[in-house]
Parts: structure tokens; C-alpha cells; sequence
């Protein structure tokens, strides 16, 4: 999981840090003032706070990560918790992975099952990423939130799906073990569905297209595309030349 220092200082040595910039710089712009607001985490987040913060929209926002919320504080930001909110105006946040067809793997911040939860409470979902996040196919690892309770139990029943890596000392928020698994991706829904119906797998990585309503891919050049998702699919052709 990210540090509360790398959530507020993405700092200069990121080769696509003007592309995050430029994404997260747009996304800040969709959102509307005083809206209930789910907070992502990640590199790009930490490029959309600042952005965020400077628009001073008295937003009430909900924090994906002790480090987003600490971050989105010292920045001025109402965080408030994720307890009696039933649902969310906006969540922003950034993806690994975005594949033609809408579906996202998240998850290497080890934040993914909270990211879920606060995509799927808004209304609207804004995914901002860099160009090199645009893949042709999803690939392996996809990361996963395992139960501590049982860990060994459940490691070897999704083993049985592809190689099941422990990420060392790596906890989700909420105290889960966070794994990445090796398998193929060709079938995200079919192994989404696998993957939900072993007892004590907390969350996985793959994002449906049905929870984006907007993707917003930021240029190095400081430009960025914003493409809307209609009925689960992303409506503009941002993938080029991958094939």
C-alpha cells in the first residue's frame, strides 16, 4: 500500500508523471461542488488531490486507503468515514490496467476491495490514467485480498486456479492478506465468478465495465482524453496501435 508520502509527493522520477498529471488534472475538473466524493488510491490520486484541493468544491469525502485520507487531509480535504454514507456522488481513482472492452484490473496498492466498494456506492466512477495503463489484453498477476483467517486454506483452494503469490508483509486496510495471482485473463468474467465463489476470498482485482461511466487518459504533452462509457463500454478508441 502506498505511503501517506507517496499519495501527497508523486515526485519528478516517474517517467509518466506529466501523462498522470494531465489525467488526474482533468478529472479534478468533473467534479461538481459540494458532491459526496469516494477518494481512490494510488500514484495518479496523488496528482488528483492537489488538483482537487486548489478547486476548493467543499466536497465531504470518503477515503479508499489511510494514506489517501491522510493525504487528502493535510490538503484541506473533509474526509469523513465510510460508515452511515449509503452512496456517493462521484469516485475517482486510477486503474493498472484498462483493456478495450471496459474491464480494469486494480489492486497494486492493495487497496482494491475498498476501491470496489466505493466504485460500485457512486453514481458515477471516473477511472484517470496514463497511456501506458491502456493494454491490448488483460494480463497476469491480478491482485487479490485474501482472509488471515484460514489463509492457508484458501491460498491452496484459488491455487487451483494458477500460481497464488504472497505479497511480503502486505495487509489491505482492513487486515486481509493481499496475493497476487498468476492466470491467465482472457475470461475476466468467468474468473471473477471463480474466483467469488471460494469461501474466504475477500476481493480480486478485476473491475466490470458496467461500474465506469467515464475514463480519462492523460498525454505527456499535459493534454488528456475524456471517454465515456455508454451501457459498459468506453465509447472512444484511445488504444491506438497495441492491436
Amino acid at each position: 500500500m502506498p505511503s501517506a508520502a507517496s499519495v501527497t509527493d508523486p515526485g519528478s522520477s516517474d517517467p509518466e508523471g506529466p501523462a498522470k498529471r494531465a489525467a488526474a488534472e482533468t478529472a479534478a475538473a468533473l467534479v461538481p461542488k459540494g458532491c459526496l466524493l469516494g477518494l481512490g488510491t494510488g500514484s495518479t490520486v496523488g496528482f488528483f488531490l492537489p488538483a482537487l484541493a486548489r478547486r476548493q468544491l467543499d466536497c465531504t469525502c470518503v477515503a479508499t486507503s489511510p494514506a489517501t485520507a491522510e493525504a487528502a487531509t493535510a490538503l484541506g480535504l473533509r474526509v469523513v468515514p465510510f460508515d452511515d454514507i449509503d452512496h456517493l456522488d462521484l469516485a475517482v481513482d486510477g486503474a493498472d490496467q484498462v483493456a478495450p472492452d471496459g474491464w480494469l484490473v486494480k489492486g497494486g496498492g492493495g487497496a482494491h476491495t475498498r476501491e470496489k466498494i466505493v466504485a460500485a456506492a457512486a453514481e458515477r466512477f471516473v477511472v484517470m490514467v496514463s497511456p501506458d495503463k491502456l493494454v491490448a489484453a488483460l494480463h497476469p498477476p491480478l491482485p487479490l485480498e485474501l482472509s488471515a483467517f484460514g489463509f492457508a486454506a484458501v491460498r491452496r483452494a484459488v491455487g487451483r486456479l494458477g500460481r497464488v503469490e504472497r505479497r511480503a508483509g502486505a495487509l489491505s486496510p482492513q487486515g486481509g492478506v493481499i496475493c497476487d495471482l498468476h492466470v491467465e485473463l482472457s475470461d475476466p468474467a468467468g474468473l471473477a465468478a471463480a474466483l467469488e465463489a471460494i469461501p474466504g476470498v475477500v476481493e480480486h482485482g478485476l473491475f466490470p465495465p458496467g461500474l465506469t461511466s467515464t475514463l480519462v487518459v492523460g498525454q505527456p504533452d499535459g493534454t488528456a482524453q475524456v471517454v465515456p462509457f455508454v451501457d459498459g463500454r468506453p465509447t472512444g478508441e484511445v488504444w491506438g496501435a497495441l492491436g
